[in-house]
């Protein structure tokens, strides 16, 4: 007796739609640069970015740009008359400090140095247990680096003590 088969469903399912791009993280840094063309190749050049997106006008001025430091995706465009955003040099600091960690930070450092940045920290060992230091691209943006590394409890402790020592005397802690 033939056994019966199943009718196969050759429908295919309908693609699971996505809230979030791919290759997005929960909160992604958007930069207003003026220079935002020069800031995407300095950030090539320094971090080793990838370039994803970019959206000029017909005189260069970026209107979107994206790029991919590591695994993370960073926006940036150009600041246009009436904006609401200023670009740092502008404002005469930066508001917040970009972080990137490194699996090699100091090949990472002597890159971004090399391309012009500014130290404003130098990179050192840390009490917390990180290689860290932090700089000034051209365009005003604060940036620190880091990786962590093996430290016992006892040279941890000692590096806090001291870095403590100099909040409490006003000075940045040693690096």
């Amino acid at each position: 007796m033939p056994t019966k088969r199943k009718a196969v469903n050759r429908k295919s399912k309908p693609k699971k739609f996505e809230f979030i791009p791919k290759g997005f993280h929960t909160v992604t840094p958007y930069l207003a640069i003026n220079g935002a063309a020069q800031a995407v190749e300095w950030y090539k050049k320094a971090f080793g970015a990838k370039e994803l997106r970019r959206e000029a006008t017909p005189d260069g001025k970026l209107i979107h740009a994206r790029i991919r430091i590591g695994d993370s995706i960073l926006m940036m465009s150009d600041v246009f008359p009436g904006a609401e955003r200023e670009d740092p040099l502008a404002l005469g600091a930066a508001s917040v400090t970009l972080h990137v960690y490194s699996n090699n930070v100091d090949a990472l450092w002597k890159k971004a140095v090399e391309a012009g940045a500014k130290v404003d920290m130098p990179l050192g060992d840390m009490f917390w247990g990180e290689r860290y230091g932090q700089l000034s691209d051209p365009f005003g943006h604060s940036w620190s680096v880091s990786m962590q590394i093996p430290m016992s409890k006892k040279e941890m402790e000692e590096k806090r003590k001291a870095a403590m020592e100099m909040f409490a005397q006003g000075e940045p802690p040693p690096p």
